[in-house]
């Protein structure tokens, strides 16, 4: 596509000598020209009345100048991923190798609040001792994100998504096993530990968790 000549040069023309028109008139009345006359400024001899060009003839050079990016989107964010780790338990040993687990993370430098623990079974201790306050106080902690926090597959849909999630498969019924391990999944935004019996646990990731 013809690229417009660039406004310096039209600058540069219009301040050159100004030729008399054929007509004689002075240079200071031209004769009006009705509409855009493009062919009218390259006229040999006769200049005429220089205009800017309209902004419909700039669009195509200053395209032409920012060629617009190919390929995808630029800036679109790839869905993230957690990486999954499996730590094989017994349903009465879940909770305590969720505990485990969540001391080595501490240990390892994971600040306290990057910490959701998920259970499918009986309540963590810690959050039968807090929702015994009202769920106000208990859901208060949970917001205000300055430690592990512990809840069960029942309510845990109202807990936000945290750097590391952990579910303790320590029984309850199969559909709260899919749900917790769906919702932990989603919450997961870098790690997503599960313990509990192998073969039940895989049977739940491979539906499509």
């Amino acid at each position: 596509m013809p690229l417009i000549p660039e406004e310096p040069q039209i600058h540069e023309s219009a301040q050159g000598p100004r030729a008399t028109p054929a007509s004689g008139r002075t240079a200071q009345t031209p004769r009006p020209v009705p509409g855009p006359r493009p062919a009218a400024p390259s006229r040999p001899g006769h200049p005429g009345p220089l205009r800017p060009a309209p902004p419909v003839q700039r669009t195509p050079r200053d395209v032409a100048a920012k060629p617009a990016p190919s390929g995808p989107a630029a800036g679109a964010a790839a869905p993230v991923t957690p990486q999954i780790q499996l730590i094989p338990a017994s349903v009465e040993g879940a909770l305590d190798a969720a505990e485990e687990a969540v001391d080595l993370l501490l240990d390892s430098g994971r600040a306290p609040g990057d910490v959701l623990v998920i259970t499918t079974g009986d309540q963590h201790p810690w959050a039968t001792h807090e929702l015994s306050f009202g769920e106000a106080s208990y859901w208060a902690q949970h917001d205000a994100g300055d430690d592990v926090f512990y809840t069960d597959a029942a309510i845990a849909a109202r807990a936000a998504s945290r750097p590391v999630v952990v579910v303790a498969v320590n029984g309850g019924p199969e559909a709260a096993a899919v749900s917790a391990l769906s919702l932990a999944h989603s919450r997961a935004g870098a790690l997503l530990i599960v313990c509990g019996d192998p073969q039940r646990i895989n049977s739940v990731l491979g539906a499509g968790v």
